[in-house]
């Protein structure tokens, strides 16, 4: 068998349809056609059902399937270990973030990667909504947040520090406050729906409620309304650096709690094969993130 043919199974198995599964793999719909008339020859079953908008497996690709996935992940172990100097990629990864953290740490590091690799491509999605990676079809997604138990393999990156922030112009406004008790007289900038901030006090986890009059559904829209003077917001160290060093922010610090940290995952497939293209992305993600 053509691991291309069985590439185009399983991008049509996970994406549903085979325009959907020609745009991540970089074919035209014609060559993805032609792609599964040849496995077809080769295994003497056809691979899919086809209507005008969806496909689904026949009883003899969902057999196929698993060994299809197998196949592919071995190639490209096989791939790097004839460079064993080197970690060679080669394909395309489909990558999902949230919105804020792709946008300053993830693409920032795309330049170097991509000339480093010159057989790699990667598509990125960002969003802060909780994507199904292996429904939509995706290597690897990046959280920043508690994790739920699921069937994906979760890799720790690195810990996600978070700060309690405001303009300076607000904390001459309103001054700063100084313990957990102070902040229910303050206007807190939350993501839609928040009501509560985790502190730690001690070995203590403590919930605190908070009030403000601006919620927003995206954490760039808490930064940038944080940054306008309209209250405090808690925001993870990599999102406000620049704005600490320039002065446009100042960290709050208070007298008996400090916020509570969370972790930057990779949440990927179970996979016997960790495929070249997904080690060179985290490698370069964890040398950022050091």
């Amino acid at each position: 068998m053509d691991t291309r043919d069985l590439a185009v199974l399983a991008a049509a198995a996970g994406a549903g349809s085979l325009s959907a599964a020609a745009r991540r793999l970089g074919l035209t719909p014609m060559a993805a056609s032609r792609r599964l008339a040849a496995l077809e020859r080769d295994c003497g079953a056809r691979p899919l059902h086809r209507t005008t908008r969806s496909v689904s497996l026949t009883a003899e690709s969902e057999a196929l399937l698993p060994y299809a996935q197998a196949m592919l992940e071995a190639e490209e172990a096989a791939r790097a270990a004839l460079a064993p100097g080197q970690l060679c990629a080669t394909g395309l990864l489909r990558a999902t973030a949230p919105a804020a953290f792709g946008r300053k740490v993830v693409v920032p590091l795309m330049p170097e990667l991509l000339a480093a690799q010159p057989g790699l491509r990667i598509d990125l999605q960002l969003s802060d909504a909780v994507v199904d990676i292996v429904g939509e079809g995706f290597d690897v997604a990046i959280r920043i947040a508690p994790l739920r138990d699921s069937g994906l393999i979760a890799r720790r990156l690195a810990p996600n520090p978070r700060l309690l922030c405001a303009s300076p112009a607000y904390l001459a406004a309103r001054g700063a406050p100084a313990g957990l008790a102070d902040l229910a007289a303050h206007d807190c900038v939350r993501l839609t729906g928040v009501t509560h901030w985790p502190f730690r006090s001690g070995s203590q986890s403590r919930n605190v409620r908070i009030e403000g009059r601006f919620t927003s559904s995206s954490i760039e829209g808490v930064h940038e309304a944080c940054r306008r003077g309209l209250g405090l917001a808690l925001l993870s160290y990599w999102d406000v650096k620049d704005e600490l060093a320039a002065g446009r922010l100042a960290s709050v610090e208070l007298g008996d709690a400090e916020p509570q940290d969370l972790s930057i995952w990779a949440l990927y497939p179970t996979a016997r094969y960790a495929p070249p293209k997904l080690r060179v992305f985290l490698a370069a993600l964890e040398r950022e993130l050091a």
